[in-house]
């Protein structure tokens, strides 16, 4: 046999020997191992245990029919409150305007401001005047002009008798004259409130048939400044006012 066969042989046969032992090993090792089987097991604790105590649900119960509800036993409703509206803060108070001064007495009889003690010429004076001043309110305005002009020539200190001369002029239609006697009679009235009243309504009278209104309203205001009582102030003021405002602009 040649050589070299005889070398392989052997070699064969040790490795067949090696591979045999091997095995042996191996069938050693998984010899203890039982086989896997192929049905799959849950988990020990997968499901709960079961309970003892454990009852059926309760059968659902029959609806309870019960009676309509009235509207009249329901409870009211609420009403919706309404906004109250912002209270508005009192106006502040304001001291009352005292009161206008009470108009003057009448101071217009003349017979009564003669006395014992009164001159002669005054006197005399003041009668005639008183006369003018009746012919004046009957409308006999020429009369009561002759009758005035002698009062001013008894007794020129006489200021009832350029006063009552100033209003007749007036009642003619002659505005001019009855201003110069008014200013005759101003300083002879003196401090006789009444009676400076009385002379700046009349002033005021001819300035407004003058359609002189700035001066007709100076002088009616001023005559209710002294005797706030003078209606024929009060009235006249009241026509300038209207007659100003009418005028076309």
């Amino acid at each position: 046999m040649d050589a070299r066969l005889y070398h392989g042989l052997l070699s064969l046969a040790a490795l067949a020997a090696m591979l045999g032992v091997a095995a042996c090993e191996t069938g050693g090792i998984y010899r203890g191992i039982p086989p896997r089987s192929t049905a799959r097991q849950p988990p020990p604790d997968y499901y709960p245990p079961p309970r003892d105590d454990y009852s059926p649900p309760p059968q659902a119960r029959a609806p309870v029919e019960r009676p309509p509800v009235r509207e009249e036993d329901l409870p009211p409703r609420p009403t919706p409150r309404q906004e109250e509206s912002p209270r508005t803060q009192p106006p502040p108070s304001v001291a009352p305007s005292p009161p206008p001064p009470a108009p003057l007495p009448d101071d217009s009889s003349l017979l009564a401001k003669i006395t014992p003690g009164t001159p002669p010429q005054r006197a005399a004076s003041l009668r005639l005047t008183e006369e003018g001043r009746k012919l004046l309110e009957a409308g006999d305005h020429s009369r009561a002009l002759s009758r005035l002009e002698k009062t001013i020539a008894i007794d020129s200190t006489n200021p009832y008798g350029y006063y009552y001369l100033a209003k007749a002029h007036a009642a003619l239609g002659r505005y001019q004259e009855s201003l110069r006697f008014l200013d005759v009679a101003e300083p002879l009235f003196g401090n006789n409130p009444y009676w400076l009243a009385e002379l700046y309504a009349l002033r005021g009278e001819d300035y407004r048939a003058l359609h002189s209104y700035a001066r007709a309203e100076s002088n009616y205001s001023q005559a209710l400044r002294l005797n706030p009582g003078n209606r024929t102030a009060a009235d006249g003021l009241a026509r300038v006012q209207d007659e100003v405002g009418a005028e076309p602009r």
